[in-house]
């Protein structure tokens, strides 16, 4: 059992050097970092003046963040 739990919880965010709690913190800031960035995709589908290039910058701003860990 533990080692389900290890496995399913702990592994990856050791396997970055995080506790479970900063990997939690981290991937849900990120989840609502990429939930506003197809907030305003979709904007931007709808009404293409508006949002032009912000769920692009955001994406790229997202992807260094990722490559800086």
């Amino acid at each position: 059992m533990r080692t389900t739990l290890n496995r399913l919880f702990l592994s990856h965010p050791a396997s970055v050097d995080e506790t479970y709690v900063q990997h939690l913190a981290f991937a849900a800031k990120f989840a609502g970092q990429l939930l506003l960035a197809a907030t305003a995709a979709l904007i931007h589908a709808i009404i293409p003046c508006l949002c032009e290039k912000t769920a692009s910058r955001m994406i790229r701003d997202m992807h260094q963040r990722l490559e800086q860990r």
